[in-house]
């Protein structure tokens, strides 16, 4: 955990699952800050420790920006906020709902991730409206006369935004800039994988949403997992491709009467094949054991997609 002179950009290991998984990012300008993502509960004394480290109290953080509100990312804004008394909370506007009475939201968590949703996951806490920011896309927010511009990107979920920081050049894009663990990275650079996840992924919009970040023609993307990536248009075009690859392996599998097995072991297979050619160190072992949660996740929104749309073209 550092900051970076030139930008101002802290990544912090929330600490959830297993360490350099997941992300959150304290962005900090002449003294004023802002969290983007959260993670859960638990992550939030690694928080306020983050601010601490660079010289900065509670006081003197203005925004906590959910890129959405999946738990890994949005679980710690409640527990967060109640800490911070000068900070607003900005979200989505579809999931401002869910951060106000957060009830549905831990069900809907529950039945993804089962008995290991208490493990991982702290308390849920309202956060009440007059501290919530809900974002237009497009809005523009200020810290300290640094502009953080919230982006609709859906794809990855329909209330997703991303955040564009023109300081740095840089987006901060949650999920939908996909997953690439430090781990995976080789000699030929990051190793990077969609994410569909449960409940609702959307192809089109997920392909429209990363040609939306390339656009920008960023030096680099900040993903909640895991961290600061760079040679962003190969990555997007890779992101693309395996967005194409993995609905025809859906769609392939589709009227399977063991679709969800048969098709997260050809997530696997997919993945594995392409770290192989990413000259990637034992691949075979190593991409499956690192990816086991995600590809997991990416087949039951697979799966949540077909259910969805049956007999549709992406």
């Amino acid at each position: 955990m550092g900051l970076s002179a030139a930008n101002g950009i802290v990544t912090i290991d929330t600490g959830y699952v297993r360490p350099a998984f997941c992300a959150a990012y304290l962005v900090v300008e002449d003294g004023r800050a802002a969290f983007i993502d959260t993670g859960t509960g638990k992550s939030v004394p690694r928080l306020l420790a983050a601010l601490e480290a660079h010289g900065l109290t509670p006081a003197d953080v203005d925004w906590v920006i959910a890129t959405h509100v999946h738990l890994d990312h949005a679980g710690g804004a409640g527990p967060l906020m109640q800490e911070l008394p000068n900070a607003t909370f900005a979200v989505h506007p579809q999931g401002a709902r869910h951060m106000r009475d957060p009830a549905r939201l831990e069900a809907s968590a529950r039945s993804v991730y089962g008995g290991e949703y208490d493990l991982h996951h702290g308390p849920l806490t309202p956060i009440p409206q007059e501290r919530m920011r809900v974002l237009a896309n497009g809005q523009v927010l200020q810290l300290a006369g640094r502009p953080l511009r919230c982006v609709h990107t859906p794809g990855h979920a329909g209330h997703h935004l991303s955040v564009w920081d023109a300081r740095s050049r840089s987006w901060f894009c949650g999920d939908t800039f996909g997953i690439s663990y430090r781990e995976l990275d080789s000699a030929r650079g990051a190793f990077i994988v969609p994410s569909t996840s449960p409940v609702q992924f959307d192809p089109d919009a997920l392909r429209s949403s990363i040609r939306r970040i390339l656009a920008e023609a960023p030096r680099a993307v900040y993903v909640t997992h895991y961290g600061q990536v760079a040679a962003v248009q190969q990555l997007g075009a890779s992101l693309i491709a395996q967005v194409d690859a993995m609905v025809d392996l859906a769609r392939g599998l589709e009227d399977s009467p063991e679709r969800h097995a048969r098709l997260t072991a050809a997530l696997s297979r997919l993945y594995v094949e392409r770290a192989q050619r990413q000259g990637i160190d034992r691949a075979g072992q190593r991409v499956p054991e690192l990816l086991a949660m995600d590809i997991e996740l990416n087949a039951q929104g697979l799966g949540v997609w077909l259910d969805r749309n049956p007999l549709q073209q992406a």
